[in-house]
């Protein structure tokens, strides 16, 4: 039997990958992927919402690949990612032009919607930075289990709206870097207050982006001890077999 190969930065594992594009409400048409397991159906899914694309947020964003790449082998998830209106990526360019948060309301629920024609189960919302933002604002105008959250700047989603979560049913699991840019886990106690069954995470040492192969492992065992907990903790190896690059 052959060594089991560590998973590093660009390891990606066996799974059935497809180009998908679905319309929004408002008539535009957004481009994205979605990886499911390779040999069976997924127990849960995610839908990402990825950073801001005025500052090189997009479907690819490094976090967001590599939960495409690693859990749907490794946690048996389905995993959909997509530009949000006018943005790019190697995968296209949704339609559209980018709205500061606002008309990307039709962009959650179209996703959302997606995961729902195609029968996937148990549909969280992962959003990352921007992406937090549009998770707070529609994620409870949409079918869906709950929200996790990485590195919630807080800009965006005013008082009202994260207030809207308390007694909604809906989990809400935040991950909060110590050394975040924007909002640093003593701030984000105080803005979640008005929430109080949500689950505060800080990740000490960690940064908004994210960067590190650690800080990448921290954040996909926390969403997979979420969504799938007899998952996580994720191995850090796998069989050769599972590797596809």
């Amino acid at each position: 039997m052959s060594e089991p190969v560590e998973i590093r930065s660009g390891t990606v594992l066996a799974a059935r990958r497809e180009e998908v594009a679905f319309d929004t409400a408002d008539g535009l048409t957004l481009v994205g992927e979605l990886a499911l397991p390779a040999d069976r159906d997924p127990v849960a899914t995610l839908v990402t919402l990825h950073p801001l694309p005025t500052h090189g947020g997009f479907m690819d964003s490094h976090v967001l690949r590599k939960a495409a790449n690693r859990l749907p082998a490794l946690a048996d998830l389905a995993v959909l990612r997509f530009n949000t209106r006018g943005t790019a990526s190697p995968r296209g360019t949704s339609e559209g032009e980018y709205d500061g948060g606002v008309a990307e309301r039709y962009d959650v629920a179209a996703a959302v919607a997606f995961a729902a024609e195609r029968g996937l189960p148990h549909p969280w919302l992962l959003g990352w930075s921007f992406g937090t933002e549009l998770a707070l604002k529609y994620g409870l105008a949409v079918d869906v289990e709950g929200a996790i959250l990485l590195s919630p700047p807080l800009h965006r989603t005013s008082e009202s709206e994260l207030a809207r979560w308390h007694g909604s049913g809906r989990p809400l699991v935040v991950l909060v870097p110590e050394l975040d840019d924007y909002l640093r886990p003593p701030e984000a106690r105080e803005r979640f207050a008005l929430v109080p069954e949500a689950t505060l995470i800080p990740v000490a040492g960690a940064k908004h982006l994210w960067v590190g192969e650690p800080q990448v492992r921290r954040v996909l065992d926390e969403v997979v001890r979420v969504v799938n907990p007899p998952a996580s903790p994720l191995p850090t190896a796998v069989p050769a077999s599972l590797v596809t690059a």
